[in-house]
């Protein structure tokens, strides 16, 4: 895109609104062991850890 060609602004997600028939289910991957797999193959034990983790920002560093 050049700098006399307009953006394309998305829709906000407050402009959208889904029925109930037409939301689909989201299948959540995540990195494990330098490879990723989705949460819904983990155990319940690991599905557990998965859902305690805690995100972190590092000081000084945008986000």
């Amino acid at each position: 895109m050049n700098a006399s060609t307009p953006a394309t602004v998305p829709a906000l997600a407050q402009d959208v609104a889904l029925r109930d028939d037409e939301r689909q289910p989201c299948e959540v991957w995540t990195r494990v062991m330098g490879y990723h797999r989705p949460v819904s193959s983990f155990n319940r034990g690991k599905q557990g850890e998965h859902a305690e983790r805690r995100f972190f920002a590092e000081p000084g560093r945008a986000a």
